[in-house]
């Protein structure tokens, strides 16, 4: 009876009884859960972070399309009708007043399977009219018509190819 009034007692001092005073951690069952959850919700958010990786890249690679193009239009404009005939920034050549260090292709085409990936500093120069036709990497020019192409046809987020970029 003695035993019984102390658990009283601890109860009505301490608001619980000897049995929770003794329960400590978590069960191996609860524990699962907590992993099972946190393993579902990291299958769905990683992928989704990678999208969205991927999506910040494209706009990159549009953002420095428009450096270069803008930069060969104000090059067009002080040459009187003329395209530079090479996009090279080094000092040596007349177009480096123009950009100053030249920015890469950053999107690596992870939307479509086994396609190589287009990134790159590399310009590839084209005559009149040629347009990207292989999952090059790097730009393409055409000092002739004075267009700046990503020098891929892999596809992107929305299914547009790279080398429309610019041109959609």
């Amino acid at each position: 009876m003695l035993k019984y009034q102390i658990t009283i007692l601890k109860f009505l001092i301490l608001g619980t009884t000897l049995l929770s005073l003794k329960e400590k951690g978590f069960t191996l069952i609860e524990l699962m859960i907590v992993v099972a959850i946190l393993a579902t919700l990291a299958a769905i958010a990683i992928p989704k972070f990678t999208l969205i990786v991927e999506k910040s890249r494209e706009g990159a690679t549009k953002g420095n399309l428009g450096a270069i193009r803008s930069a060969a239009s104000l090059y067009y404009g002080n040459s009187n009708g003329l395209w530079p005939t090479t996009l090279d920034s080094s000092p040596a050549y007349s177009f480096s007043p123009y950009l100053a260090t030249f920015p890469g292709v950053k999107v690596t085409g992870i939307f479509i399977n086994g396609a190589p990936s287009p990134a790159g500093t590399n310009v590839n120069y084209a005559s009149y009219g040629i347009v990207p036709t292989t999952a090059g990497s790097g730009w393409l020019y055409d000092s002739s018509l004075g267009h700046v192409y990503v020098n891929s046809t892999v596809q992107d987020s929305q299914a547009l190819s790279f080398s429309f970029y610019g041109f959609e």
